[in-house]
């Protein structure tokens, strides 16, 4: 923010050449920097303070730790320091104008949920378009690390990490887990076996699920068949049921019961599960991705929420909305993290321009964004508004947010 050249307290010109390493731990705030103080360069460590005396009041005067540091910046330069030796410090003192401090005030706010909003209007607009465009790529890439640590636990084989991400991304975040679980629970191959029989398909997902219990329902034929079923698969596979309590109802509508999830990622499976294949054979299209989705439950589950609970109104399908929501977390994520271990750019282009193509997510952050003039347009968009919004704000890192780092540094200007 002050650029290099600054000035010790005795007049001296001080540049930096090298700010070195910042310091997490304990410790000097910077190691190995390198600074020319006097026409001297000097490679060392650099301490900084609210105030010159903090170095005494923290105890660095005496610890054998501070011995290499080579420059003291500070705020208010109310004493000069020493090494342990009783060598003299060279010290700089940085002096800030009142807005800084207000600005540095607003973004530690514990009250705000974005602490920015009252000055996000002066960021000027390519700098938030150049942000929001990093934070999506941001996003997609941790998406896509999670990714490749499955895909590793699952050796390699990428079906059986695409069906892990399906049933993941059917949880629709309140069930992920339980439905991660799950598709951990059952291997791809057991499944396989049973491809062309869908009510066997259900017995083992219900069953796994740990729903089935044949002591209940007992006047339902179809549940009493999911049992008998279960019952004899699990024997011959050695299935183990997950535990029960693990699956979350609340303020959930009867369409979106796990009951119903669990119906979808059981018709993924009917004639062999090959997801993964048909992502990567397609042209990458909206309309192919959605195709992929394009499941739609028969029979029982097309009169049912849940079991012995009718839902004769709800629609058969995945909403427009849930399949924007599984290309999202799904099939961009599994197609760029494809595209980094091939080295392949194609395919990472083509995950970005699909998530460049769908409409954008419309949830409380995003609309909260939207109010401060943000809007999404774009899935693109709204990722890259999410990621800032939990990554960012709700992590107080302030500081590394560009949006931020510009307000700061345009406050310390004279």
């Amino acid at each position: 923010m002050f650029g290099r050249r600054l000035a010790a307290a005795d007049g001296t010109e001080v540049e930096v050449i090298d700010p070195g390493r910042h310091n997490m731990d304990s410790g000097p705030d910077f190691f190995n920097s390198k600074i020319r103080i006097g026409g001297e360069q000097w490679a060392g460590n650099v301490e900084i303070h609210v105030k010159a005396s903090d170095w005494y009041r923290h105890g660095h005067d005496s610890d054998p730790a501070y011995d290499g540091v080579i420059l003291h910046v500070v705020g208010v330069s109310d004493k000069r320091v020493r090494r342990a030796d009783g060598s003299l410090i060279p010290q700089v003192e940085i002096t800030m104008p009142e807005d800084f401090f207000r600005t540095y005030a607003m973004l530690s706010s514990e009250m705000a949920d974005i602490r920015c909003a009252s000055r996000l209007h002066t960021v000027p607009a390519l700098a938030v378009t150049d942000w929001l465009e990093s934070l999506s790529i941001e996003r997609v890439q941790k998406k896509s690390e999670r990714v490749l640590d499955i895909c590793k636990n699952c050796g390699g084989d990428w079906e059986q990490t695409c069906f892990i991400m399906l049933a993941r991304g059917l949880g629709f975040g309140l069930n992920g887990e339980p439905f991660e679980m799950l598709a951990r629970s059952v291997p791809l191959r057991v499944l396989h076996h049973h491809s062309d029989n869908p009510l066997q398909l259900q017995a083992i997902f219900f069953g796994q699920a740990g729903m089935l219990d044949s002591s209940l329902h007992i006047f339902d034929e179809y549940y009493q068949l999911l049992c008998r079923e279960y019952y004899f698969l699990a024997q011959k596979y050695g299935l183990r049921p997950m535990r029960q309590g693990v699956w979350k109802y609340a303020r959930t509508r009867p369409q979106n019961f796990p009951h119903r999830r669990i119906a979808f990622l059981s018709k993924s499976c009917e004639d062999g599960f090959s997801m993964f294949s048909k992502i990567l054979d397609s042209r990458g299209s909206e309309e192919d991705m959605r195709k992929i989705f394009g499941w739609r439950l028969e029979g029982y589950w097309h009169t049912h929420s849940s079991f012995d609970v009718d839902a004769r109104a709800v629609a058969d399908t995945l909403s427009q909305s849930s399949v924007t929501l599984l290309i999202v977390n799904v099939v961009v994520p599994l197609l760029y993290a494809c595209a980094m271990t091939r080295g392949d750019a194609d395919i990472a282009e083509k995950a970005i321009d699909i998530l460049s193509s769908l409409p954008a997510e419309v949830n409380t952050i995003t609309r909260r964004w939207a109010q401060l003039g943000l809007e999404a347009g774009s899935a693109f968009r709204s990722q890259a508004l999410i990621h800032l919004q939990r990554e960012y704000c709700e992590a107080r890192k302030c500081l590394y947010c560009r949006f931020g780092h510009r307000l700061l540094r345009y406050s310390s200007l004279p």
